[in-house]
């Protein structure tokens, strides 16, 4: 018999060692502890993403709630209505919606309970029912104001003649854009807070009701 060619062994033996290299290799990436491991990682990477979330979520929440004024005229509005009703009447609904009515039906209203009004007038039925059953006025307005984000943003006006620049620092810049609004005033360019500040200071003789 023929014996084969000596480099026919060489080939042999290294075709021989790079499978078994590529075996371990690949034995060692499917290692099933070092892929629960990574599964793991991934799994406590997004556990603290959500954490991370959620804790910025309740800041913003709370940061929310902390605005002494917040639904201060709606809370103002359903405190009328209730006080034009008897106990008995208080608890009905249909009465509760002709004493909304009745009320905002008034010339004497201001033009933020005006607003208010222009916001409830739609949904009387549905502010009866908490109402009958005795829901506190910032509770109920607080309710109202998950349908009609804008109702507990209504505040009443603050005037500004009397304030001096240490008093308008204490002020958003959302709450400073509104006053220069209300005066038909565009602050152009204005990127700090100082700027906008000086602004309302200088259209001070432009001021009739600033409100925000």
């Amino acid at each position: 018999r023929r014996r084969p060619p000596q480099n026919h062994f060489a080939f042999v033996a290294r075709s021989s060692k790079i499978l078994h290299h590529s075996f371990h290799s690949l034995r060692i990436r499917c290692h099933p502890h070092r892929v629960y491991s990574r599964f793991s990682i991934s799994i406590n990477n997004m556990k603290s993403i959500s954490i991370i979330s959620a804790a910025f979520m309740l800041a913003s929440s709370v940061s929310a709630s902390n605005d002494p004024r917040e639904c201060e005229v709606c809370m103002k509005v359903m405190k009328d209505i209730h006080e034009t009703l008897s106990k008995p009447d208080s608890k009905e609904k249909p009465k509760i919606e002709k004493a909304m009515g009745e009320y905002c039906a008034r010339d004497t209203l201001s033009a933020k309970e005006r607003k208010i009004c222009y916001y409830i007038d739609p949904i009387k039925r549905d502010i009866a029912q908490p109402f009958s059953l005795g829901m506190s006025h910032e509770r109920l307005c607080k309710r109202i104001n998950k349908s009609n984000p804008e109702i507990c943003s209504v505040k009443f006006p603050v005037k500004t003649e009397n304030l001096e620049k240490k008093d308008l620092t204490k002020l958003r810049v959302k709450q400073l854009k509104s006053i220069l609004l209300d005066r038909g005033v565009e602050c152009k360019g204005c990127m700090e807070k100082d700027e906008f500040i000086q602004k309302v200071l200088d259209t001070e003789h432009l001021a009739g009701a600033d409100e925000f």
